[in-house]
C-alpha cells in the first residue's frame, strides 16, 4: 500500500506544472484586474465630473445662467445686504409656473445683541393672502414690545407652493447668515408641491433622485439645458393657481403616499442637522388647518366598486342629503351611515356625516368625521394627520424644538374643531388664527431664549391681539381688501367644487363689502409708523393705501418702504396691492 501511495504522489506531482511554469505561461503584458477596473472608473467617472466641471466653470466666467442660491449681494441704505433671490426658485418650478419668494433684506453685519430669526416654510409662513399680515409679523411685533432692548430680526423666508424638499438647500444657504433660529412651518404642499405624486409641477422620485437632480438644476450647465430644451417646446404652461391640480387625485391609501412621508421626515432632520451645525435652533410647528368649514375639494369611490353598490350608494346620500336640507339631522344621519357601509372611503360623505353630528351635538364623533373627511381628500391641499405625527415625533430629536400649533388653535375652537373663526379658507389663518399662531411660538422661543436676553423682557405676558392689530396698521379697510383677495380665489376652481362653497361665499362677502372712514384710516396708520418709523412695511401698505388718493404723498411712503438702491426688490413688492 505504501509503494502504491508513494506512485499516486509521485504521478500528482509530475501532472501539476510548478509555479515558475505557471508565470511563464501568463503574458507578461497582462494588466491585474483591479487595474483594469480603475481605469474603467476613471473613463466613466472621474472623466465627466472633470468635464462637467470646467464646463460649469466657463459658463460662469462667460455669465451664462444665474446663481441659485436664496440669497443675493445687494446694498441696503449705502450698506452691504443679501436680498432674496428670485432665481432660487428655478430649480424646482418649470419656466411659466415658478413662484417668487418673499423680498427679504439681511443685514450682512449682524449688530451685537441682535437675535436673528428665519422663518421658513410655505404659503402659510409667506402670509398668503398677504405677508404684511403673516404670523411672522405678529410674531416680530410681539418681541418688539416685550424686548425693546434687544433687536430681534424676523426674518420671512416663506415662499408659496413650497414644499420640504425646497426648504432643505433654502436653510443651507441661510445657515452662512449667523442664524440663532430657525421657525419651520410645513407640511400642506408634500404631495401638491414640487416632486410630490399629485404636483404637475416636477416628477416625482425617490428621494436620492431627487436631491440629485435640484444639484443638476442649480448648476449653470443644468440651467443652459434647461433653457435649451425649453426653447424647443411651445405653450409653455403658466402659473393657474389651485385649480391646475384638478386631475391630479392621490388617494390616502396609495402606495405613492408612502415615500412622500418618509422623505419628509428624512428632509426635516437634515434641515434640523443644517441649522445645529450652524449653531442655530429649529423650532418646527405643526400644520394647522380647517375642519369645520371646508368640505374636501375631492372626493373618489372605492376601488372595485360593483355598479349595482354605487347605484345604491348614491340613491342613499340623495335621500340624506334632501333631509339634511330640511334640517331633519337624525334621519339624514342614518342614510349616510348607510352609504358609507358600503363605501366609506369617499371625503364628501364623512364630511355630510360630520356635519349632521354637529347638528345633533355629538361634536367629539363629528370631530373624528370632519379629520377623516380632511385626510380622505384626494386633492390634498391641507397635510393630513400623518404629517403631523411625524413632526410632533421630532420632539425626541435633542436639536429641534416643536410647538403643537394644531393643538393650541383647536384649543381656542368650538368643541376644538377649527373652522372659520381662524381661517380664510382651508389652510390659511386668519387674523385671529395668525395671532394664536405667533402667540404659541412666541412663548416657546421666549422661554429658551438666553438668560441676558430673557432679562431685558418688560412683562411675561404675550401683547394682545387687539395691540398688535394696531402696530401692523390692520385697519377695517385692509381687512375688507384681504377679504376680497380671498373671495377672488374662491372663485375659482377647486373651490367651487366644494360641497359648502356658497356658504363660505356670502360669508367673506360680507366681511369684504364692510364700509370703512378713510380719515380714520389715515389716523390709523399715521399712528403706528409713529410708533415705529423704520417698519417698512407700514410704510408699503401707506403707500398704496394712499396711491388711489394721493398719488404723490404715496411716492414717498413706497420710497421709505425701500430705499433706492432696492427698486428692484420694490417693484416684487408692489405686486401685494
Amino acid at each position: 500500500m505504501s509503494l502504491i501511495r508513494d506512485k499516486e504522489v509521485t504521478q500528482n506531482q509530475m501532472a501539476a506544472p510548478a509555479d515558475s511554469q505557471i508565470a511563464e505561461a501568463v503574458p507578461a503584458h497582462r494588466t491585474p484586474r483591479w487595474r483594469r477596473w480603475l481605469a474603467i472608473s476613471a473613463t466613466n467617472i472621474l472623466v465627466p465630473v472633470l468635464l462637467f466641471v470646467v464646463g460649469e466653470v466657463a459658463l460662469r466666467i462667460c455669465g451664462v445662467g444665474t446663481p441659485t442660491g436664496v440669497t443675493r449681494p445687494c446694498t441696503d441704505e449705502g450698506r452691504l445686504a443679501y436680498c432674496d433671490n428670485p432665481s432660487f426658485i428655478a430649480p424646482f418650478f418649470p419656466q411659466g409656473m415658478s413662484r417668487a419668494p418673499r423680498p427679504f433684506v439681511i443685514p450682512a453685519r449682524k449688530a451685537p445683541g441682535t437675535y436673528r430669526i428665519f422663518v421658513v416654510g410655505e404659503s402659510v409662513a409667506f402670509g398668503d393672502p398677504d405677508p404684511t399680515y403673516g404670523f411672522s409679523r405678529y410674531l416680530e411685533m410681539m418681541f418688539r414690545e416685550r424686548f425693546p432692548q434687544t433687536k430681534f430680526e424676523v426674518i420671512n423666508a416663506g415662499t408659496t407652493a413650497v414644499n420640504s424638499y425646497v426648504l432643505l438647500p433654502m436653510v443651507e444657504d441661510l445657515a452662512h447668515h449667523q442664524p440663532d433660529l430657525f421657525v419651520i412651518y410645513a407640511g400642506n404642499n408634500e404631495v401638491v408641491g414640487p416632486f410630490g405624486p399629485g404636483t404637475v409641477l416636477t416628477p416625482h422620485l425617490n428621494l436620492t433622485a431627487i436631491r440629485a437632480g435640484i444639484f443638476v438644476n442649480s448648476t449653470r450647465l443644468g440651467q443652459l439645458i434647461a433653457k435649451l430644451t425649453r426653447s424647443s417646446k411651445k405653450n409653455a404652461p403658466e402659473w393657474r393657481g389651485m385649480e391646475m391640480f384638478l386631475d391630479r387625485q392621490v388617494r390616502a391609501d396609495s402606495p405613492e403616499m408612502r415615500p412622500v412621508y418618509a422623505n419628509f421626515a428624512a428632509n426635516l432632520r437634515d434641515i434640523a442637522a443644517v441649522a445645529h451645525r450652524a449653531g442655530a435652533r429649529v423650532l418646527v410647528s405643526t400644520v394647522t388647518t380647517n375642519l369645520k368649514d371646508c368640505a374636501p375639494f375631492a372626493s373618489l369611490h372605492r376601488e372595485n366598486i360593483r355598479p349595482d353598490e354605487l347605484l345604491s350608494w348614491e340613491k342613499l346620500v340623495k335621500e340624506g342629503a334632501d333631509l339634511e336640507s330640511a334640517g331633519t339631522y337624525a334621519e339624514a344621519l342614518k342614510r349616510y351611515l348607510s352609504a358609507a357601509e358600503i363605501d366609506p372611503q369617499y371625503a364628501e360623505l364623512q364630511f355630510r356625516i360630520a356635519r349632521c353630528l354637529w347638528a345633533l351635538g355629538d361634536f367629539a364623533e363629528a370631530k373624528e368625521r370632519f379629520v377623516r373627511a380632511q385626510d380622505l381628500d384626494t386633492l390634498r391641499f391641507r397635510a393630513d394627520s400623518r404629517i403631523n405625527e411625524i413632526i410632533r415625533s421630532l420632539a425626541g430629536d435633542p436639536n429641534v424644538s416643536v410647538v403643537d400649533a394644531a393643538a393650541v388653535l383647536a384649543g381656542e375652537s368650538p368643541h376644538e374643531v377649527p373652522g372659520s373663526e381662524l381661517f380664510y379658507e382651508h389652510v390659511h389663518p386668519n387674523p385671529r388664527g395668525n395671532y394664536l399662531l405667533a402667540s404659541a411660538l412666541f412663548r416657546q422661543i421666549a422661554s429658551t431664549l438666553p438668560p441676558e436676553l430673557r432679562s431685558g423682557a418688560v412683562s411675561a405676558d404675550v401683547v394682545s391681539q387687539e395691540q398688535c392689530d394696531r402696530l401692523l396698521a390692520f385697519t377695517p379697510y385692509d381687512r375688507a381688501r384681504v377679504a376680497g383677495l380671498i373671495l377672488s380665489k374662491l372663485e375659482r376652481a377647486p373651490f367651487t367644487n366644494q360641497l359648502n362653497h356658497s356658504e363660505e361665499v356670502l360669508r367673506l362677502k360680507s366681511e369684504a363689502e364692510a364700509s370703512v372712514d378713510y380719515q380714520e384710516i389715515i389716523a390709523e396708520y399715521q399712528w403706528a409708523i409713529m410708533q415705529n418709523p423704520q417698519d417698512r412695511l407700514l410704510h408699503l401698505n401707506y403707500g398704496f393705501l394712499l396711491h388711489r388718493y394721493e398719488p404723490a404723498a404715496a411716492d414717498r411712503e413706497l420710497r421709505l418702504a425701500l430705499p433706492y438702491d432696492n427698486a428692484p426688490v420694490l417693484c416684487n413688492w408692489r405686486k401685494f396691492d
